[in-house]
């Protein structure tokens, strides 16, 4: 029941964070500002774009939960270091703190408030990191996760192959469009210095094309479609072992929800003789899940299931 109404909180925050930016939300203010004019200070008024306060309202609610859930979780929580060392205890804590400082400010008129305030309202897009905590009510956001950490050696290598792509072929299309221009001066040169062409290298080799930049001679033409080429080629090559690792945490995370959900938990006797073999097999058999808890977290989550399931067959 607390993750269902923590799940409607976040959707309902993401959905105001999102409405705050159309136009049919915006109201006029008239807000009443002190300037310096010599030695005396006049008023003056003037009118300013502001959120709608009933979305503000509305955001406020979801604060004041996100707030309760936090401090309830981190006073149950028994490792406060671990709590806090979390990276999606943070993303809760710097995604909360900015609506009270700008709430604590909005009634101040300096000018330093005022900049803060125009800073916090810059600082509000992280509000939107807080879709990252359905990974805790999804599997699949946690198996997408755990990929990704997986995987940061084949991205390395996909932003490498990429990155040296993009050098080549930035430096071809720049000549071959100079080269072509001189021979027709009619022709407009898009590519005016190698920096530019880097954006059109990124677009080509990614297959976007969005056309804000495209060659114009026979020359810059056959470069492009070798970028294009190349560019597939680059990307199809490292994304077999991203979709292996993916297939292999989803197959570890579908098994492990089909374990038993909960066993009673027996334990086991003290008086009962432990011989030596079955002392050597429990050692070797910790040391394996240890490995596999090091290099991959769902076969952690399983082999502590398994274990458990054993504990409760051999006290039967």
């Amino acid at each position: 029941g607390v993750a269902i109404i923590s799940l409607f909180f976040i959707l309902v925050s993401i959905t105001t964070f999102c409405l705050e930016t159309h136009q049919a939300f915006d109201v006029e203010e008239n807000i009443t500002e002190q300037v310096p004019f010599g030695n005396i200070t006049k008023n003056e008024f003037r009118t300013e774009i502001v959120t709608n306060p009933k979305l503000i309202m509305v955001e406020g609610i979801c604060v004041v939960w996100f707030t309760f859930e936090f401090l309830v979780r981190i006073i149950c929580c028994p490792n406060k270091l671990a709590f806090i060392k979390n990276t999606l205890n943070i993303i809760d804590f710097v995604a909360i703190l900015p609506f009270y400082l700008e709430m604590s400010l909005r009634g101040l008129s300096s000018k330093a408030a005022s900049n803060v305030l125009g800073f916090l309202r810059v600082v509000r897009f992280v509000r939107i990191l807080r879709i990252f905590k359905l990974t805790r009510h999804f599997v699949g956001l946690r198996v997408l996760g755990h990929t990704l950490r997986a995987s940061v050696n084949e991205f390395l290598l996909l932003v490498i192959f990429l990155a040296l792509g993009v050098l080549i072929f930035a430096t071809m299309i720049y000549y071959a469009e100079r080269i072509g221009v001189t021979y027709n001066p009619e022709i407009k040169n898009h590519f005016r210095n190698i920096p530019i062409s880097f954006w059109w290298a990124v677009v080509t080799m990614t297959t976007l094309g969005y056309g804000d930049m495209y060659p114009q001679t026979w020359l810059g033409m056959m470069v492009g479609a070798l970028c294009a080429l190349a560019g597939v080629l680059t990307i199809a090559m490292p994304v077999p072992v991203i979709v292996n690792n993916f297939g292999m945490y989803y197959s570890l995370a579908m098994a492990k929800q089909k374990l038993p959900k909960k066993k009673k938990r027996h334990t086991q006797n003290p008086d009962a003789p432990t011989d030596s073999a079955s002392f050597v097999k429990s050692e070797t058999n910790s040391h394996i899940d240890s490995t596999q808890s090091d290099t991959c977290p769902l076969a952690a989550e399983e082999s502590s299931s398994r274990n458990r399931s054993g504990e409760v067959k051999m006290s039967w």
